[in-house]
């Protein structure tokens, strides 16, 4: 299974490898994106490091539309990657990079509750935000 994707350790990728971005969607930004497959993981795992300690600000900022035990994701607003790559100095690649990476998770996370039709949807007026949490840490509002 997923012999054919030229991303190192695609399969074994999760919120264990310090961001909560799976194989697949992983497999599918590096296709497409304009930096290397190589590099992704360190730049996700810096966005997460950066991210994560800000969970609870999400919590209250932002709709969430999906909560799993290791990840929560968001709904943000449009121009929301163009602060976190100011904040991190990402260049125009490596913010667009991460962007496509968070968007393609977010639309796997709508396979399950919500038609992922919808989430394409709300994707096409925001962005999403997908943040690897501890775990325990649910808020069910």
């Amino acid at each position: 299974m997923g012999g054919d994707e030229e991303s190192p350790g695609a399969d074994e990728t999760s919120s264990t490898g310090g961001y909560p971005i799976d194989g697949t969607a992983l497999v599918k930004t590096a296709a497409l994106a304009s930096v290397p497959a190589e590099r992704l993981p360190a730049l996700l795992a810096r966005v997460q490091a950066d991210l994560g300690p800000r969970v609870d600000d999400y919590r209250r900022r932002y709709e969430r539309i999906a909560t799993e035990p290791d990840r929560e994701t968001f709904l943000v607003e449009p121009d929301h990657w163009e602060g976190v790559g100011d904040r991190l100095g990402l260049s125009d690649r490596e913010r667009a990079a991460v962007a496509r990476a968070h968007e393609t998770a977010v639309e796997r996370s709508g396979s399950g509750q919500t038609s992922r039709e919808e989430f394409e949807t709300a994707l096409e007026i925001r962005s999403g935000v997908v943040i690897g949490t501890d775990g325990g840490e649910r808020d069910g509002k």
